[in-house]
């Protein structure tokens, strides 16, 4: 293979079960690592295998090959993001999430499908001396620049992330991940950031990627990036919003002109409804610590309950509706956006558990109930019991519970995957459990 120049070595990229990345180094990279893989110990990986069966082997995709933005001693240093094999059988790792991902591909395939995912990634920054205090407050916030929910589209100087948001999309740009837009999120120190659409294994390489470079530019501009869901206690959380399109060939099959209500299909219908039947399961892949159940709470902008409709950010899915008039350019705009999932989700499994279930609603014709154009979290209980509106559930607990229960997502996800990752997810509960927060010594100590 044709070398990358003045490279002093490669780092290769895999991903575990929580969506955690995990990189080995290699002096070159070389025609036999691309056509046999490189050996490394799977047993390592929390839950890829069983230390009696370790050997594994990682085979570099070179469509992603490509060089840090930065240099390292002067150095260029490559990156590329390898799929895992079992040692020996060869065969494809059942606990590889991109591996799900490249099945679902498959499977659209096969049915003359293809479908565009984008994500709208929030998270935090903090100066790195900041966490020695507990709570830590974000940048900004521990200055007094800007208030509780007073962030939304700040501008400099009371914007201090703007800096720091130049060089991350300059980053973005230069690693080809075509972002497309940048700003202030809603609490102090939180960005967002989006970047262009693209097909569920190169967008969750992508995501990958993001959260990579986001958190190596912090550290070299004396910051900490965190995708924490929630870690300021009385300010907006941060999300992965998911938005999603289907298509059979140049042809957005989630438009419809003759829809009066968002000018959607019966197919998004459908397909939003395959979504909502399974969403107390999904919770526990697309909301998937102890901390995100604290970001899905009523007030914070981020969805408690189970519905839909256009333009609302209340719901756990909706419809955006910016544009109405037919052009080209907002024919290919239709799409329905999940608001639930949080940036610590693992990309491969929450796109394709995501698209899997709207595949689902599609085949059955599973209709996602009336859509709701109030605000959900105005709406007295009564009511939304009323109305069919579920609520999410309310701790990770729970969400394993359904997850642990729901026979099409172990059959879509593969049932090793999904007992891997519910037993490595209930650990993650039980660590919890034995845990006493400072909040529980404050209340209960002189009780």
């Amino acid at each position: 293979m044709e070398q990358l120049g003045d490279v002093l070595r490669y780092d290769v990229w895999i991903t575990d079960l929580l969506g955690q990345l995990r990189i080995f180094s290699i002096k070159s990279l070389n025609d036999h690592h691309i056509e046999e893989g490189i050996g490394f110990d799977g047993s390592s990986v929390p839950y890829f295998t069983d230390v009696n069966y370790s050997d594994f082997i990682a085979k570099p995709d070179m469509s992603t090959l490509r060089t840090y933005p930065w240099l390292v001693n002067g150095k260029k240093v490559a990156f590329v993001i390898a799929d895992v094999y079992e040692g020996y059988t060869l065969r494809r790792s059942p606990r590889d999430p991109r591996w799900v991902a490249q099945r679902l591909e498959r499977d659209l395939e096969r049915r003359g499908l293809k479908i565009l995912v984008s994500a709208e990634m929030e998270f935090f920054l903090f100066k790195k001396d900041s966490i020695n205090s507990i709570p830590p407050l974000p940048l900004e916030r521990d200055s007094g620049y800007i208030s509780v929910k007073e962030g939304y589209f700040r501008a400099p100087p009371l914007d201090q992330l703007y800096e720091y948001r130049i060089e991350l999309f300059k980053a973005l740009d230069k690693l080809n991940l075509q972002p497309h837009k940048d700003h202030h999120e809603v609490a102090g120190g939180q960005i967002e950031v989006n970047i262009k659409a693209d097909f569920p294994v190169r967008m969750s390489d992508k995501i990958q990627i993001l959260k990579f470079a986001a958190r190596q530019i912090a550290d070299k501009m004396g910051l900490i990036a965190t995708f924490m869901p929630k870690p300021v206690i009385d300010d907006n959380g941060s999300g992965m919003h998911i938005h999603m399109s289907l298509w059979r060939g140049n042809l957005n099959l989630f438009y419809d002109s003759e829809d009066e209500y968002a000018g959607i299909s019966d197919i998004t219908r459908y397909f939003i409804g395959g979504i909502l039947e399974h969403a107390e399961a999904l919770s526990a892949i697309l909301a998937p610590t102890i901390n995100s159940y604290k970001r899905l709470i009523s007030g914070y902008e981020a969805p408690v309950y189970v519905c839909w409709g256009r333009g609302n950010r209340s719901a756990m899915i909706r419809v955006p509706i910016y544009y109405r008039r037919a052009s080209k350019q907002n024919v290919n705009r239709a799409r329905i956006e999940i608001r639930c999932p949080d940036p610590l989700a693992n990309p491969y499994l929450a796109i394709s558990a995501l698209v899997y279930c709207g595949l689902e609603g599609v085949d059955k014709k599973i209709y996602p109930g009336d859509p709701i154009d109030d605000n959900v979290y105005h709406l007295p209980r009564g009511v939304r019991e009323e109305m069919g509106i579920r609520e999410l559930p309310e701790n990770l607990k729970e969400a394993l519970d359904y997850l642990e229960n729901d026979g099409f997502l172990r059959k879509v996800l593969g049932s090793e995957l999904i007992d891997a990752y519910i037993e490595l997810k209930r650990k993650e509960w039980r660590d919890f459990m034995r845990t006493i927060t400072r909040w529980e010594y404050e209340r209960y100590f002189f009780a």
